[in-house]
Formats: C-alpha cells, sequence, structure tokens
C-alpha cells in the first residue's frame, strides 16, 4: 500500500486537509483509509452500550459489527502502542493510506502550517517531509510550498510522490 502523512503542530489544519484529500482521492476512483494517532486517552464508545460494558468487564478485543461498518476496539491494558508499521500490517489492501499524525516516523509528510502554530517549522530538520501546505508564505524552504486551500494541488503531488497516476 503506498503511504503518505500528514503532520504539523496542534490544531494546524492536519484533520481538514486530511478530510479534504479523503474526498478529493475517492472521488477520483481511489480506495483510501486512514489512520490517526492521538496523544492523549481517546474512546470511541460510551458507558452504557453493550461493547463498552464488554471491554469493562475485561474483554481485550470487541468487535462490533453490522452490514453498514465494522468497528474493533483493543485494549492495550499496560501493553505498548502499536507502532505505526504494525497498525498497517493489519489493515486491508487499499490504494492509498493517509496517516494523520506521526510526525517522528520516516514515511513521506506534508507538514501542515499555520501562521498562529506554536511549533518550530518541521520541515527544516526532517528530511521525512516532502512537501509544506501553509496559509502563509515561508521564505528558504527546501521541499515545494504550497496553499493550505489548494487540495487540488496537494493531492496531485502526493499522487506523483506515491506513483498513483
Amino acid at each position: 500500500m503506498k503511504v503518505f502523512g500528514v503532520t504539523g503542530w496542534k490544531n494546524s489544519g492536519k484533520t481538514g486537509l486530511v478530510t479534504r484529500l479523503v474526498t478529493h482521492f475517492t472521488q477520483g476512483g481511489l480506495k483510501v483509509s486512514t489512520v490517526k494517532h492521538a496523544h492523549h486517552s481517546f474512546d470511541v464508545d460510551s458507558p452504557g452500550r453493550d461493547s463498552y460494558r464488554h471491554r469493562e468487564a475485561g474483554a481485550s478485543q470487541v468487535y462490533i459489527a453490522s452490514k453498514e461498518r465494522l468497528a474493533l476496539m483493543r485494549e492495550l491494558r499496560g501493553a505498548d502502542e502499536p507502532s505505526l508499521e504494525e497498525i498497517l500490517a493489519q489493515m486491508s489492501p487499499v490504494d492509498l493510506v493517509l496517516v494523520e499524525g506521526y510526525k517522528r516516523e520516516a514515511h513521506a509528510k506534508v507538514e501542515v502550517r499555520r501562521r498562529a502554530a506554536t511549533g518550530p517549522l518541521l520541515a527544516a530538520n526532517d528530511p521525512s517531509i516532502a512537501c509544506v501546505a501553509s496559509d502563509h508564505a515561508i521564505a528558504g524552504l527546501a521541499v515545494p510550498l504550497f496553499d493550505l486551500d489548494d487540495t487540488g494541488a496537494i493531492a496531485e503531488f502526493i499522487a506523483e510522490r506515491c506513483g498513483l497516476r
């Protein structure tokens, strides 16, 4: 599978770009999956639901299945967080996997940057950053710079880089 990341600091617009890219690529006929890294505890379930009760009772894995979708929740219960490579190995084959976050991994990425960014420019020191998408001009970049709202140009760059055209 082809993998391309979307990374940046908190509130930089990563999720917005990922969703626009998914729409762009799927409308173009590609099968796309996503992986999102969360830096905090999260839950996709809610108290009182049967699946929540299963996990609370100690189940290691809970599948929720219907004719519309399938979800797997796996409790780590103190085990190490799986690596991105391990997660990708468990995914069904698709044309492209867009990875949100995982800024320290070595896969190619677009850095999303807003003028109000609080962290340093990742592209300055990270060779895995293949381009930057920003809401403002950035001088001295060694990689291509795209307008953050130009989803088509960013998608074309990713498609070219991943050999999808």
